[in-house]
């Protein structure tokens, strides 16, 4: 990707997620950087152009997976611990272990998430 395709606005056409369902397109500069803001990087467009060349993903595809995974590791510690609860709640895990667990989780998490003790954990889920 070595020149700058961007136009008034707009990702390059490589780049740009689409929503065919919809028939939409989600080109709006920003929208990429929006969902990567807080995420350590000058240009992720040689992000996206590395991972294009190192496996068989299109420019295009490989924005969407940039994007996905950046969006998932902001997920804030609160809505983490929330969701892994129901998730592991409904999975039959008993509480006495999934609070544990998240601990664990979170600890492991590649965008560190602040330390929660187990009590925290219990506090985030009931209040």
């Amino acid at each position: 990707m070595g020149e700058d395709r961007t136009i008034e606005g707009h990702l390059p056409p490589d780049m740009c997620p689409s929503l065919p369902d919809f028939g939409q397109n989600h080109c709006q500069t920003g929208a990429l950087e929006a969902k990567l803001e807080g995420v350590a990087s000058d240009d992720w467009s040689e992000l996206v152009g590395h991972l294009s060349r190192t496996t068989s993903l299109s420019p295009h595809t490989a924005g969407r997976v940039v994007e996905e995974v950046v969006a998932y590791f902001r997920e804030p510690a609160e809505g983490f611990v929330r969701r892994r609860h129901r998730e592991l709640q409904e999975a039959g895990v008993p509480n006495a272990e999934i609070f544990g667990r998240i601990a664990t989780e979170l600890a492991a998490r590649p965008v560190a998430a602040p330390r929660l003790s187990e009590r925290q954990i219990r506090r985030l889920v009931y209040g």
